[in-house]
């Protein structure tokens, strides 16, 4: 190759906040339970490699592998979506009554256009979940 000819070398792809969170809580919350990396990658039926990947943020987990994830550390995923709005720091919306609202949608607003509604998760006046 010529000396003045520059290969492109696709620049290394650093990883969404969305990643490190989801690692770094899973990461957290095996540590606080006191599980090595290899008990958690056990439960969940994942390699040990894989793991260590998501928990560093290099990888990103299919909604399957995150089921299985918190599956195997006691959580839900409701749990592990509170974490992410807490640690990236997004306040928390509440419905008419001041219960805490998770907003599940795609639209950009964040809420939905059509179709979003409340529905209490809990009739103990728990945490709304709206889905658009």
């Amino acid at each position: 190759m010529p000396h003045d000819v520059v290969a492109h070398v696709p620049a290394r792809r650093r990883p969404t906040a969305w990643r490190r969170t989801i690692g770094a809580l899973l990461r957290r919350e095996r540590e606080v339970q006191g599980l090595r990396l290899t008990d958690v990658a056990v439960r969940a039926r994942l390699s040990p490699q894989y793991l260590s990947e998501v928990e560093r943020g290099l990888k990103e987990p299919s909604s399957e592998v995150l089921a299985a994830l918190t599956e195997a550390l006691g959580l839900t995923l409701v749990d592990l979506a509170q974490g992410i709005v807490d640690a990236l720091g997004v306040p928390a919306a509440r419905d008419r009554g001041g219960r805490p609202v998770l907003a599940l949608t795609s639209s950009p607003d964040g809420w939905g256009r059509s179709g979003a509604v409340a529905v209490p998760s809990v009739p103990t006046g728990g945490p709304v979940l709206r889905a658009a």
